[in-house]
């Protein structure tokens, strides 16, 4: 799997939904578009259906309801994760990445377009709220 980078500030959903299904920023983001998603919609990234809904159409199943994170070793070989989990006037908010493991690598790929290298392997760093396993 490789990483996309977002193209917009608060794009991490399309670009992670672009990673695993392995297509670039512009397609996910014209197909999330065409089914009412948008990057600049809060909801993105304070709601999971849009990224169910976005997968899906991308041709992936995801796990009906968000699992707590206990350790990156449980994790599925694919899962949506939500990280840099707050809060803003109650309502929660994230930023989303991809975990996968492929043999004995995993990593992350994280789609912020400010950072040195987006396949992240910092597990200590990442503080994972809740992930969505997505079947690949």
């Amino acid at each position: 799997m490789k990483p996309v980078i977002q193209e917009e500030v608060t794009g991490c959903g399309i670009a992670s939904s672009a990673a695993i299904a392995g297509v670039s920023y512009k397609a996910a983001k014209k197909l999330a578009n065409s089914l009412g998603i948008y990057a600049n919609d809060k909801l993105l990234w304070s709601e999971t259906k849009y990224m169910r809904r976005l997968l899906n159409g991308l041709g992936h199943k995801t796990s009906n309801k968000e699992i707590l994170f206990s350790s990156w070793n449980s994790l599925p070989s694919c899962a949506l994760l939500s990280i840099k989990w707050h809060k803003e006037n109650g309502k929660p908010y994230w930023h989303w990445v991809v975990f996968a493991r492929e043999g004995n690598l995993h990593y992350v790929l994280d789609s912020k377009s400010t950072l040195k290298n987006n396949i992240r392997t910092d597990f200590g760093r990442m503080k994972p709220k809740w992930y969505i396993e997505i079947d690949t």
